[in-house]
């Protein structure tokens, strides 16, 4: 900015000094020159180009892996990216959602040789992005980065290809985060008609329409994501697509011979999961009562991507609503926002038909319905218009071709097209296709393809607003979606007696590390004194905290923050807290908070094997899950190098449900034989939270409950 307005006021200077010649004035134009401009429907244009395809090399290597490259030395750039036969269709219908958090936890874990973080910072170093996505049918990771890191970051990738670590924080982190977008799924009402559609077309209960819940994420730990690893993350199972500034051959040979040493073997992962076919043609309603605009989708399945009359249903949409002229777009302009019509074509399985937009003003919601109904009919009666048909081809064939104008940025798609199948001059054929849609094409299609009768309607709003309910369109009755979050419900892993075994053994090195089970059985009671950060997020108070325990469940803690004083006492059943001059009973949340602590407490939570009614399995090989029946449920993550623990994982007791706590050791120092930690971190919901330093403790001092019990 501060550059060009000195270069403004240079030229201001500039005229000042040296004013132009004048110009003489130019005279009115008469009626017969205007009428010879001719008028922009009368405008010619070139013929457009035909859509140029990159010419990709294509290499399988001697392990199995399909390699595609493709070479472009407009830029210093080089990107990638990793196709894995797999997707959110494969995963088991109780774990929905193992495929997007193993593809993350890959990205965020890090790998046996770069640890936790250290693989982002390393491609963060290069300059590079790597980034990962999910699809029904399809696992992909990418980078993208300067070419002269491109031997490093290729590196770095098959390191976290072949060697993912899955740390257990990472886990929980990553669960963190889901569980939030799950709390907070039903806030957009356009990303909710758009799921609800979906999940109504293809089925609640199929791979295409399942929805992950709580209960699925909980079901699903680092085993599981190890497993998906193995059986996916193969060389026969790969597709490694890389464009950018280099030399084919060179490149391939690094390649060859970095992947050289991968040669695990699995099954073929299989043909995709079937969709089924459509099951619920109707009207479908979600009330939201906040929502201020009622959103909608109308539609049905759509076809796969090699079937031959796609090109005359995406002219088809494009007549509906595929730009400011379409029949939709011009009858709605004024009440509805972001309307559009699309024919979508899937890969590896059907796409959909979806006429969508968000009414502004819910009151016009039935006559917006009925309008759509209306046209949806009237295309299957009589032939399109010629300006119709010419608009909707020009809007598809740009479409078509600007989409491969980027050599670089269609590599992505070229390798999706290798991975499912699509023949190679397809995109050449499809645009003679398009060129070559007439009037009776888009009626014939409209007719066989597309029965109004039988498509899907999904509308969130608050009907409440409408002029008339959603019945008053007649046809089938209306349907109510129910939008209910169902709420998480802690489960204990099912082991079996191996994973049992596990358990034991691990607990039993952990017993030995911190100073042997029989003297961390012998302690009776401690006191201690613990000072508290709290993070900057979280307020960044302080506070002072005296904890007094005895066994089996007795328990007393004073805290003292910013001159108030609070006391709280339980014996495992009842307690009272007294804050100030005020008292009372210990109910509710807080007395579940103190039951969840008395479960965790370090001394008999590690000798849960000598505890009846307590059940051990080992998640994976350095972690093990501890429960009871009453449902109290915890993690413990065991240093590999040590034994000692790392992690203690659980969900807390909240005022709306639960949160996920992550809290981590540090600083063991030996206390009466026994290694305590005296640094604990604490992750709530996915974020810093607090710091714990104990200032003293002192174990076995012959506490007595009436000291817990009397009252400040």
């Amino acid at each position: 900015m501060i550059r060009g307005t000195l270069i403004l006021a240079a030229a201001a200077t500039a005229l000042a000094q040296n004013p132009p010649p004048k110009t003489p004035a130019v005279p009115h134009k008469s009626a017969a020159t205007a009428a010879a401009i001719p008028n922009y429907n009368e405008l010619k244009f070139p013929e457009l180009r035909p859509v140029a395809i990159p010419p990709v090399q294509s290499f399988t290597l001697p392990n199995g892996m399909q390699l595609l490259l493709l070479e472009d030395h407009e830029l210093p750039l080089v990107d990638g990216t990793v196709l894995v036969r797999t997707g959110s269709a494969f995963d088991p219908p109780e774990k929905a959602g193992l495929a997007a958090l193993a593809m993350q936890a890959m990205l965020e874990g890090g790998t046996t040789a770069r640890p936790g973080e250290e693989l982002v910072r390393q491609f963060q170093d290069f300059g590079a992005e790597l980034t990962g996505a999910v699809s029904w049918n399809l696992l992909s990771i990418s980078f993208s980065g300067l070419k002269d890191n491109d031997g490093a970051m290729i590196a770095a990738l098959k390191d976290g290809l072949t060697t993912p670590e899955f740390p257990q924080d990472c886990i929980d982190r990553l669960k963190t985060r889901l569980r939030n977008s799950i709390a907070h799924r039903n806030d957009d009402g356009a990303a909710i008609v758009e799921r609800e559609f979906v999940s109504t077309i293809f089925g609640k209960h199929t791979p295409y329409g399942a929805q992950m819940e709580y209960v699925n994420l909980d079901r699903i730990n680092r085993g599981d994501l190890v497993s998906f690893h193995q059986r996916y993350f193969f060389p026969k199972n790969l597709t490694v697509a890389i464009a950018g500034d280099f030399d084919p051959a060179i490149m391939k040979e690094r390649v060859e011979v970095l992947f050289g040493d991968w040669k695990s073997e699995q099954p073929p992962a299989g043909a995709f999961p079937d969709a089924g076919r459509a099951i619920a043609p109707g009207k479908f309603l979600a009330a939201k009562k906040d929502a201020m605009h009622a959103f909608f989708a109308v539609g049905g399945l759509g076809t796969e991507q090699l079937d031959k009359d796609n090109p005359a249903l995406e002219i088809m949409a494009g007549v509906l609503a595929g730009g400011p002229n379409g029949r939709l777009n011009r009858l709605l302009r004024g009440n509805v926002d972001g309307l559009a019509a699309s024919w979508t074509a899937g890969m590896g399985h059907p796409g959909l038909f979806e006429v969508s937009g968000t009414i502004a003003n819910p009151f016009f919601t039935p006559k917006v319905l009925q309008t759509i109904y209306d046209e949806l009919k009237k295309i299957r009666d009589e032939e399109v218009s010629d300006r119709e048909l010419k608009t909707a081809k020009a809007i598809a064939l740009n479409r078509l071709i600007f989409a491969f104008d980027n050599r670089l940025a269609v590599m992505p798609l070229l390798a999706e097209y290798q991975y499912f199948h699509i023949p190679e001059d397809y995109t050449g054929q499809y645009q003679k296709a398009l060129e070559a849609v007439t009037r009776a094409d888009v009626l014939r299609v409209a007719r066989e393809r597309m029965d109004p009768d039988k498509l899907t309607t999904v509308v969130v709003a608050n009907p409440t607003a409408f002029e008339a309910p959603l019945e008053s369109l007649g046809g089938s009755p209306v349907h109510a979606i129910d939008l209910t979050i169902p709420a998480p419900k802690a489960e204990a892993t099912v082991g079996d007696a191996a994973s049992q075994r596990r358990a034991r053994q691990l607990l039993a090195r952990a017993q030995q590390a911190l100073g042997g089970a029989d003297k961390l059985a012998a302690v009776t009671d401690y006191m201690q004194e613990i000072a508290y950060q709290f993070d900057i997020g979280a307020g960044g108070a302080q506070a002072n905290m005296t904890e007094r325990w005895i066994a089996p469940n007795y328990v007393r803690q004073d805290t003292i923050s910013g001159g108030a004083k609070i006391s709280v006492y339980c014996d495992g059943k009842i307690g009272w807290i007294v804050s100030g001059g005020a008292s009372g009973a210990l109910l509710g949340v807080q007395l579940q908070q103190v039951e969840s602590n008395l479960f965790r407490t370090m001394f008999p939570l590690l000798v849960s094997d000598r505890a009846p009614g307590r059940t051990l399995n080992a998640i994976d090989d350095q972690t093990v899950e501890i429960s009871d029946g009453g449902g109290n449920i915890v993690k413990i993550v065991f240093d590999n190098a040590t034994g000692l623990p790392k992690n203690e994982l659980y969900d807390a007791p909240v005022a709306n449900g639960t949160v996920s706590v992550i809290e981590t050791y540090a600083d063991y120092r030996e206390v009466s034989g026994l290694k305590i930690p005296f640094q604990t971190s604490v992750e709530l919901a996915g974020k810093k939270f607090q710091k714990l330093t104990i200032k003293s403790i002192h174990i076995n001092t012959g506490l007595k409950v009436a000291d817990l019990e009397k009252r400040p």
